[in-house]
Parts: C-alpha cells; structure tokens; sequence
C-alpha cells in the first residue's frame, strides 16, 4: 500500500497501474499493465442523478467521468519513476470495507472494477503554496477488456 488508512478526506481506496510498453516486429506499440499500488482518495460522478449517461444519438456514447482528489502524484509510480498521464490506468475503486463503488455490470469485466484513465491531473495548492491534494478527472476506458486487471 501506499498511503495511510482511508479517512474522511479520503475515504476510498483505489488501484493504479502502469504499463511496460514493447514495439513488436511491425513496430506497433502494445502496452502490458502492471499493478504497481493502492491508493487512498475521494471519487465521485460528475454531474448529478439527473444527467443521463447514455445519450442517444446516431450511435450511443456513454460519457462515464468521476471527478477525485488524491494526496498520492498518480504521475509518479512507487520506484519513482516519471509517467505520462496517459501510461495510468485506475480501476478497483472501493470502500473502505473493499466493497467495489464503481464496477462493470456486463461484458467482460462484469462484477470486477470500472477501468478509467487519467483525463487531468492538477495540483491543488494550499495557503502557504504547498501541494495539498491532486485534483484528478477519470474517464472510463472505451476497452473494458484492456487486461486482466
């Protein structure tokens, strides 16, 4: 673990993983996703039971943001290597009892944690210009079925 036991700023706990990236023969990019800690933070949907999370158009789109804060620099993995923000994945957010908040229904994640990937990720600075928390937008993956996460 990497953070201290959930609190009432942060009462989530929540898991990160970053990927190794290989080039195949052809040179196509594959990325394989590593576990690398759990986190504490604070998730919760944008916008409010009114809103509609599928919207009909000339296809469905499913439009499906939490905005968190977390004292944890996602950007930064636990051997303190620099990541891009779109080498992050987190998914598994949860109680803190470990019941899962946010989890796939159907296809092939069913029962397990929602994947998202890190949409913005912002410094929250205090009154005597120190970082406080991280203010995070998550967007789910368009591909629930990126790894066995």
């Amino acid at each position: 673990m990497d953070c201290a036991a959930p609190d009432f700023i942060f009462p989530m706990y929540a898991d990160i993983y970053y990927p190794i990236i290989t080039q195949g023969g052809y040179g196509q990019i594959t990325k394989e996703w590593v576990f690398d800690r759990t986190f504490t933070c604070n998730a919760t949907t944008v916008g409010g039971a009114g809103k509609e999370d599928i919207k009909p158009a000339e296809f469905l789109q499913y439009e499906n943001k939490l905005i968190s804060r977390t004292k944890t620099d996602l950007r930064v993995t636990s051997n303190q290597a620099n990541q891009a923000i779109t080498n992050i994945l987190v998914t598994n957010i949860r109680s803190a009892d470990g019941n899962l908040i946010y989890k796939e229904t159907a296809g092939p994640r069913a029962g397990r944690g929602t994947i998202y990937e890190v949409a913005t990720l912002e410094p929250f600075l205090g009154p005597f210009n120190d970082i406080e928390y991280f203010k995070v937008l998550l967007r789910k993956t368009e591909n629930q079925a990126v790894t066995d996460q």
